[in-house]
């Protein structure tokens, strides 16, 4: 029974990939063939053609995607219903379009991941398939109906056989999709309704990341429509964390989603320079929101009393006093505009005080009696002084345009609003932009605003010019058109009867056909777009995150559909909110939903152990969560006089072992590492699925490895404001054997020192 079991399961997988290989050559085919009809004179012609690529080449990566492990289950109903689950939905090509795959998404597929005996959700029996490329290697059935009968000699003994094997496998330095293991207090999260805010809170090794992204899979697919068009934005901590998950949700089917580090949510602007941990923290403050705001409103000038600005003009200077400019000042910040579009009001006021004082002087009469100046001598003295460079640069010194970069780089040269230290600790004459500059130029650019009104001038010049030359064309058409009669009353009595281009579009709808369309991708159009709103908003490792870019998050959201993953016991950032209360009750009070992950799926029992007592230094309550496995490996700790050669020489005997290795250690000691490990890949977005890799604490947020060691961890905790917490990183990276290594010339005493040894 099992071999014929085992058979026929191999052949429904040969059958599904034979229907993919149609698919996909159905797919080539139509892409090859839009790119030979080029569409030439018709940009509806190009249209329909980059759209059928676009399609395709989407479903061509969906099914690339799902090419390793598509079918990965196989659900058995009570009442004879049958299917199989896999990573994307595949139909036959029947009339009926019946299901050979049911997507792991859909609510059918549900009982795969929530049914038990005590509730088996109307199923016999819940089967997982194990393959390797397109061959079948194992079945595992879980029986849910005691009363059926029927065996198939799968069953196993373990119900979390696939879950273990799935944790024990070799790291690869990327993560996998979880659909074949997802847990039931985990697909309850996955599929928790998209509007209002969500925190999933959980330590070490709960699956928060994958959940999240999962999530993101899962929401795409039941709220596709909504989504596509707005996009979904997941927010990760860093370069190597984003490489890390890169692979996850192209494995489910989906490519339309922007992933990006808070540093890289501002365009045009790559933050690469580096803050220290005091002017970080001052940066990411709520209180540089209002020391910036009242830094744009301090460029708002008025001339000091008695200290007017005199401007040369062929008529006699002008003078722009304190009560002009004052006056002119309370009518433009009266709009409640940003800085750059109440700028015009200013402008405008001032140009028509100017013109009044040079009439007022032009104009007089020596005799007392009225100025005889009329309002069109008036409009033109406006017109000429609004054309005299002198006065605009007179205004631009009062009220200046600016962009958000000139105003922050002018602002941290010699910051205000701020107590002398924190001024201090961001103050800098140039550089290259940091990541907590970012907030701040999302900040800057909300104050000021974009005064895009010459653009829109000349969008709106050229658009004329298109009708104009639209209506060139049919003028042209209408006149060959009339050429083809021989007289106008044979034209009159026919051309009731014909129809011209004249019958049917207008020159100014003739224009808009023949407009280039912007044929990119959501993501790619909200990559480029500070002022997107996405439809959904994913942060992962959110206690990180300072108020300051919640800011700007909070921008991008304003429906304030998100999910929150993370965990505060994490917290590394000196600048990092931490408290999820403190993080969302500016925005939405009490109003949103917290769930807590309490499950370790990574970390082994015996490596949590020592991890939880180093947290328990800065929090003598903190409970970690419940590790699923213990492996029987104890870590083990060493001190040693050369942290370095100790490292190399540990990592060279870790290599006879399969998977991957992380050195984390603190950024001093990493010139030393890399030159002792010229092999290991280091740097901002090292390759993860290189054997040995060197990393910081903060880049090792969110990775895993099968083994790590952990160099010099009393410098990790001196290193840095939360070092507690980030020695707890560092020591939760590992799924299989942890080693630490410290210093015997160290600076931090043996009482100091956190304790590494098991209880």
């Amino acid at each position: 029974m099992s071999t014929e079991e085992f058979r026929n399961e191999q052949q429904f997988i040969t059958d599904l990939y034979a229907r993919l290989d149609d698919l996909r050559d159905r797919a080539e085919a139509a892409v090859a063939q839009a790119l030979r009809t080029p569409g030439v004179g018709s940009n509806q012609g190009r249209l329909e053609r980059d759209v059928t690529v676009a399609e395709q080449s989407g479903l061509l990566s969906a099914f690339d995607a799902g090419e390793s492990g598509l079918c990965f289950g196989r659900l058995v109903f009570r009442d004879g219903r049958d299917h199989h689950i896999g990573r994307i939905g595949i139909r036959k090509d029947d009339p009926n379009r019946t299901p050979l795959v049911v997507d792991w998404r859909a609510e059918i597929a549900r009982p795969f991941y929530l049914a038990t005996g005590y509730e088996p959700m109307g199923l016999s029996r819940r089967r997982h398939i194990s393959t390797r490329g397109r061959e079948v290697t194992a079945l595992h059935d879980e029986v849910l109906d005691l009363g059926d009968a029927t065996r198939t000699g799968h069953e196993s003994r373990d119900a979390d056989e696939v879950l273990l094997a799935a944790l024990d496998a070799a790291r690869t330095g990327r993560m996998h999709d979880i659909v074949q293991t997802i847990q039931a207090e985990q697909d309850g999260i996955i599929r928790s309704p998209h509007q209002g805010v969500l925190v999933v809170e959980g330590g070490p090794g709960t699956g928060k990341t994958a959940v999240a992204l999962h999530r993101a899979a899962y929401l795409l697919y039941a709220h596709r429509e909504q989504l596509a068009k707005r996009a979904v934005l997941i927010v990760g901590p860093n370069p190597a964390f984003l490489g890390y998950i890169g692979n996850v949700l192209p494995s489910l089917g989906e490519t339309g989603v922007l992933l990006a580090t808070p540093a890289e949510l501002f365009p045009g602007v790559r933050a690469t320079g580096t803050d220290t941990p005091r002017a970080a923290a001052v940066k990411g403050s709520a209180a540089m929101a209002d020391a910036l705001a009242a830094a744009v409103r301090d460029r708002q000038q008025v001339p000091e009393r008695g200290a007017p600005l005199v401007v040369p003009h062929e008529d006699g200077d002008l003078v722009i006093d304190w009560d002009m400019a004052l006056e002119a000042r309370h009518k433009a910040r009266e709009t409640v505009l940003p800085h750059n579009l109440a700028r015009p009001y200013f402008v405008f006021r001032i140009l028509d005080s100017l013109a009044e004082q040079l009439a007022d002087r032009i104009g007089a009469d020596p005799y007392g009696g009225p100025n005889f100046l009329g309002p069109d001598d008036r409009a033109l003295l406006a017109k000429g002084i609004a054309a005299n460079p002198d006065v605009h640069a007179a205004v631009d010194t009062l009220w200046p345009s600016l962009t958000p970069q000139e105003f922050l780089a002018d602002y941290l040269t010699e910051p205000t609003h701020l107590d002398d230290a924190d001024a201090a600790a961001i103050r800098r004459e140039s550089g290259a932009w940091t990541p907590a500059d970012v907030p701040l130029l999302d900040e800057a650019a909300e104050l000021l605003g974009e005064d895009d009104s010459a653009a829109r001038a000349a969008q709106e010049a050229e658009r004329q010019r298109q009708i104009q030359y639209a209506q060139g064309v049919l003028d042209v058409s209408y006149a060959s058109r009339t050429y083809e009669f021989e007289d106008k009353e044979e034209l009159d009595e026919d051309a009731s009867e014909v129809l011209s281009a004249h019958d049917i579009i207008d020159a100014e709808r003739f224009a808009e056909r023949h407009e280039e369309a912007d044929h990119r991708t959501a993501a790619e159009r909200a990559a480029a777009d500070r002022t997107w709103a996405f439809g959904h908003i994913i942060v992962d490792e959110a206690q990180e995150l300072s108020a300051m870019a919640w800011r700007l998050l909070m921008r991008r959201s304003p429906t304030r559909s998100m999910t929150l993953v993370g965990d505060p016991a994490q917290t590394g950032d000196p600048a990092g909110v931490g408290a999820w209360e403190r993080i969302l009750s500016p925005y939405v009070q009490d109003r949103w939903e917290h769930v807590r992950l309490g499950v370790n799926y990574r970390t082994p029992a015996e490596i949590m152990e020592v991890a939880a007592e180093v947290r328990r230094a800065a929090d003598p309550g903190f409970e970690p969560p419940r590790s699923v496995r213990s492996t029987g490996v104890a870590p083990w700790d060493r001190t040693v006089d050369d942290p370095v050669k100790e490292a190399a020489d540990a990592v060279a005997a870790e290599l006879r072992t399969e998977g991957r290795l992380a050195v984390i250690a603190p950024e001093g000691l990493l010139p030393g590492l890399i030159a002792a490990l010229p092999d290991a890949a280091h740097g901002a977005a090292p390759d993860l699925t290189r054997p040995v890799v060197l990393l910081d604490p903060r880049q090792a947020k969110g990775l895993e490895f099968d083994t790590v060691l952990v160099v010099d961890p009393e410098g990790i905790v001196a290193g840095a404001p939360h070092g507690i917490n980030d020695l707890y990183v560092a020591l939760t990276r590992a799924t299989q054997r942890l080693g630490v290594i410290r210093s015997a010339a160290g600076d931090v005493t043996p009482d100091e020192a956190p304790d590494l040894t098991p209880a």
